[in-house]
């Protein structure tokens, strides 16, 4: 029903930034929650960011608060998540995934996935 597809991932230095995008093609409902999660080596898939089609709340894990920021454009149906002052640590694949119930950061509760974009960041 809902197909994801993620772009604009990269190799970037310490301090840079990149934006990835989120593209929603198919059937999408205005309560939709959007989020993005990210992927390590060797580590679990971890919670970033998540925003609501409608109205556009944003909730950001601390970790990354005041350097990444999440926005959408309901009319392209796309997802971005804006990265700022990277640091070698964001270094992941990220995903975005839809969900049709309440916010959340558990990757469980989410029904749609991307195939995810690498992001590597240099030191």
């Amino acid at each position: 029903q809902v197909q994801l597809v993620e772009s604009g991932g990269g190799l970037v230095q310490a301090g840079g930034s990149l934006r990835v995008s989120c593209a929603a093609s198919g059937r999408t409902f205005s309560n939709y929650v959007m989020g993005w999660f990210r992927q390590a080596p060797g580590k679990e898939r971890k919670f970033v960011a998540n925003i609501r089609w409608s109205g556009g709340s944003t909730y950001v894990t601390d970790s990354v608060k005041g350097r990444f920021t999440i926005s959408r454009d309901n009319a392209k149906n796309t997802v971005y998540l804006q990265m700022n002052s990277l640091k070698p640590e964001d270094t992941a694949v990220y995903y975005c995934a839809a969900s049709r119930g309440v916010s959340t950061t558990m990757p469980q509760s989410y029904d749609y996935w991307g195939q995810g974009t690498q992001v590597t960041v240099s030191s």
